[in-house]
């Protein structure tokens, strides 16, 4: 079963810091095989709150799902997208395809 981030964003407010996430992030992605589902694969924010962006992030697993999240250059990394703007990230198991 694979395993999943969904990340639920406010707009970004701090371009720079968002820059350096995904700076960061290009290598920790590549290092546990993360996927961020694109086109017909993404997720549609349909009930939003105050959020504006979402984000679905695919792993082989949930162990590298959560092996990911609790890297220590991914928390280094985190800290900059939480510069970059508001989110909720939850962490779970599925298939969806």
């Amino acid at each position: 079963m694979k395993g999943y981030w969904l990340v639920l964003g406010t707009d970004v407010t701090d371009a720079d810091a968002q820059a350096d996430y995904g700076r960061l992030w290009a290598s920790i992605a590549a290092r546990y095989g993360a996927r961020v589902r694109r086109g017909d694969d993404a997720p549609a924010l349909v009930e939003a709150g105050d959020k504006s962006r979402i984000l679905l992030v695919e792993f082989e697993s949930l162990a590298l799902a959560k092996a990911c999240y609790d890297d220590p250059e991914y928390q280094a990394a985190r800290a900059f997208a939480l510069r970059a703007a508001t989110r909720e990230l939850v962490i779970f198991a599925g298939d969806l395809g």
